[in-house]
This record gives C-alpha cells, sequence and structure tokens, in this order.
C-alpha cells in the first residue's frame, strides 16, 4: 500500500474537526452579535461602515475556508479567542482624536491591505494558528503578515475617530493578542521549508522597516 492510499483510508481525526467546526461556530456566533449590535448605529457615520465590512467580511472567510493543521493547545486557543473576539467590544461614539478626513482614510488604507491580503489567502483563511499553505504574492511581497497589518490600520482609525477607554482596552488587548498570534503561527509556518525560504525574502512581520 502507498503513502496516499494509506493517507486515503486513514480514520478521520474527530479532535481537529471539532475544532475546526467550534472555531466557526464560535466565531460567527459573535460576528453576528457584532453586526446586530452595530446596525442601528450604521448609518451615523462613514467609520462604522467600515468597521463592521472589516469585521463582517472575516465570518464569511471562516465559512468557506479549509481546514488545515491546527494548533489545538489552550493557548493557541486563548491568544485566537482574545484577537478576534476583543474588536467586537468596541462602541461608537466617544471623543474624536482627529478630525476630517484622517480617520476614514487611515480605515479605508487599512480595509484595503487586509481585503487584499484575504484575496490572496482564499480559503486559507483560519483564526487558529495553522499552515494552510505558503502565500507570496500580493501584499504579501511587502510584510508577511499583511492581514494583520491592515486590521492595526483600521483599528486605529476607527480608535482615533472612537476614542475611549474601552475601545482603547480592547485594541490593546487585540494588539498584544496579534503579535503572540504571530509568533504561534511562524512557529508552525517555519517547519515548511517553503516558508523560511519565504522567511528569507521577506524580512519584516507586521511594519515595514521595523518589524
Amino acid at each position: 500500500m502507498t503513502a496516499d492510499s494509506r493517507a486515503a483510508t486513514a480514520p478521520p481525526d474527530w479532535r481537529a474537526l471539532f475544532l475546526d467546526m467550534a472555531e466557526r461556530g464560535f466565531v460567527l456566533l459573535l460576528m453576528l452579535l457584532f453586526l446586530i449590535r452595530m446596525a442601528p448605529m450604521i448609518e451615523s457615520g462613514a467609520c462604522n461602515i467600515l468597521i463592521a465590512v472589516s469585521e463582517g467580511l472575516s465570518a464569511i472567510l471562516i465559512l468557506t475556508r479549509r481546514p488545515g493543521d491546527m494548533m489545538g493547545s489552550p493557548y493557541a486557543w486563548a491568544i485566537s479567542i482574545i484577537g478576534t473576539c476583543a474588536p467586537l467590544l468596541v462602541v461608537p461614539g466617544g471623543t474624536p482624536l482627529i478630525g476630517g478626513t484622517a480617520p476614514l482614510v487611515l480605515m479605508a488604507t487599512g480595509l484595503a491591505f487586509s481585503i487584499s491580503a484575504k484575496v490572496f489567502l482564499r480559503r486559507s483563511f483560519g483564526i487558529l494558528p495553522a499552515n494552510r499553505g505558503v502565500r507570496r504574492s500580493g501584499p504579501y511581497r511587502l510584510v508577511r503578515h499583511p492581514m494583520y497589518a491592515g486590521y492595526m490600520l483600521t483599528h486605529a482609525g476607527f480608535l482615533i475617530s472612537s476614542f475611549c477607554l474601552r475601545n482603547l482596552l480592547a485594541y490593546a488587548f487585540c494588539w498584544i493578542a496579534m503579535v503572540l498570534r504571530i509568533r504561534a503561527e511562524e512557529a508552525i509556518l517555519a517547519r515548511d521549508p517553503a516558508y523560511r525560504d519565504y522567511q528569507g525574502a521577506v524580512r519584516r512581520r507586521l511594519i515595514p522597516a521595523l518589524w
């Protein structure tokens, strides 16, 4: 029996399947609650529309993405849940730190960056650290984690348009978890020779010329 035939007849990994379905269901529920909460305030500002679109697109990708070799440790789940859920706790309002169109430009730039990263990921999107394939084209030529970079720009734009302690804490927890997620993802991806080659070609993880 060949290796391919043994793989084809191997029993399914029910633990991985359960984690995959639990991940999708949990995040989708939170996304729906977030969008329902944002709906009455959508018309009150373009920033609210952009943040709703940014978070809503993630739900669509979670529905359609393919499963991967997920790290199912409590640590991986914790940083993934915090990083995903914390932005869903923000609220419109607060004190604008910068007026005019600057927050909108920042959010639109971040949204475009994260969407372009998701387009190149296609069905490889997920929240738990996993190797779902190595991408090298599009925004992945600039930094190794362009989707997270886009999120940070979008979050920063919304924060300066709706500054309050709640929003600041929500994004602070999200950004800390994001850095930890990047490290956890790269610990898995670095097992792949293709990704190690990619690391040599694209040196920065999140911010060009810095980190």
